[in-house]
């Protein structure tokens, strides 16, 4: 007998049904972010990063191009389980149809490629603004800008993206989520905090005027607590964005770096979906503060996942990954964070949830804490290889594709 007949059995025997957790799991679209592949650079050359990103590392073989680009992706797509999206920024636009335009003058013929890539594939795209890395955002202030014709280019391009979106979903019969992140902030103590949070609410409320059907797009926004050049204030906290997000409707997005580093998202999900309908997930892994680690198989990674599904949040909570690596093989970090967050999706749905309801409901916290603890050391491995087999992606040898594209493409660049 297998080692998955026998770990079958075991979750069986538990009261676990594993092939409802396969095919719950792999129904649960992750957005997988298109910037890992090139550093966050995209193709606009506009200016240098800043805004509080910062990768590290010059690992050889990062994408020069779209194409380039792309056919990592695909590579990437290929080596995860369960349904994916691509999430991309709006630095990666093309000119090769429009020629050469600003920011705030994108349309969906700057991104025809990602679309059509998008219908070749079958995979829906998610959408970004981006308000950093450009002549216009070295002061470190965008929407909350004091000068009234720099705010207005990034309301333009707020506008811009949001129609873009728009016609992604339209095309794609799904609704594209476009996230709002500003690095807006101030290095040192301000004296007025109030003014440009002011400015970034109206500079919000303008963009947000603009009808696009949520049918096609849903936007959401972004809090941080702090960035590099932004350690005294950020105008976007999380105080400001979830109070503007309930009182117009959008989705807050949590993401896992965002916060003070012993304050963890998973905790922070049951309380807004509470009050709203939906919210978005930045999957990162932050250490010591926001430096977008590759996401890995830990407490806090499992903990959003049992939350998701715990609580049957699988069409209300938008996952997303977000974490940028240069110091490694950039197609091998992509597949770690995405399958790790596969597996932490997986594991959740293997919980023995009704015999941790029933101790809970009994006031039985001795065995809530045993069962928790218990399940920890099941045969889950036997299971995950399992699920890729059922995916039809590659198992536990799956490295061996990443350094074989490596050797075949990447080291040709």
């Amino acid at each position: 007998m297998s080692l998955f007949n026998e770990a079958e059995k075991v979750y069986r025997a538990l009261g676990v049904d594993v092939d409802a957790a396969f095919r719950r799991v792999s129904a649960i679209p992750v957005s997988i972010h298109c910037w890992q592949g090139d550093d966050v650079r995209g193709f606009e050359n506009a200016g240098s990063l800043d805004g509080g990103i910062a990768v590290t590392g010059n690992y050889p073989g990062s994408a020069r191009n779209p194409e380039e680009l792309r056919n990592d992706i695909d590579k990437v797509m290929s080596l995860v389980p369960g349904t994916k999206r691509l999430n991309v920024h709006a630095i990666y636009a093309e000119f090769d149809k429009t020629g050469k335009v600003e920011r705030n003058e994108l349309t969906i013929e700057n991104f025809a490629n990602w679309l059509e890539w998008s219908k070749a594939n079958n995979i829906a795209l998610d959408f970004n603004p981006t308000f950093f890395g450009h002549p216009k955002a070295s002061d470190g202030f965008t929407l909350s800008n004091a000068d009234d014709a720099v705010r207005k280019y990034w309301i333009e391009h707020g506008i811009a993206c949001r129609k873009i979106a728009a016609e992604f979903g339209k095309a794609q019969g799904s609704a594209c989520i476009t996230n709002f992140w500003t690095p807006d902030g101030f290095k040192d103590t301000p004296f007025d905090r109030e003014a440009p949070r002011a400015r970034l609410k109206e500079s919000l409320d303008e963009i947000f005027a603009v009808d696009v059907d949520e049918k096609f797009n849903r936007d959401a926004v972004e809090s941080k607590l702090f960035g590099i050049g932004a350690e005294s204030c950020t105008v976007g906290s999380h105080e400001f964005y979830m109070g503007y997000c309930m009182k117009n409707n959008k989705l807050v997005c949590l993401d896992a770096g965002h916060f003070h580093p012993t304050e963890v998202i998973s905790d922070k999900i049951s309380s807004v979906l509470l009050f709203s309908d939906e919210l978005l997930l930045h999957v990162s892994r932050g250490v010591r503060w926001d430096s977008d680690h590759v996401v890995t198989l830990n407490d806090e990674l499992y903990a959003i996942a049992q939350e998701i599904i715990r609580h049957n949040y699988d069409q209300r909570v938008h996952i997303g990954l977000d974490y940028f690596d240069a110091s490694i093989n950039r197609i091998g970090a992509w597949a770690i964070g995405a399958r790790a967050m596969q597996k932490a999706l997986l594991a959740a749905a293997l919980e023995p949830a009704e015999l941790l309801r029933q101790a809970e409901e009994k006031g039985d916290n001795t065995s809530r804490l045993a069962l928790m603890e218990d399940f920890k050391s099941l045969p889950f491995g036997a299971v995950w290889e399992a699920y890729c087999e059922y995916c039809k992606v590659p198992g536990f040898g799956w490295i061996d594709q990443v350094k074989e594209y490596e050797k075949n493409v990447l080291n040709k660049r």
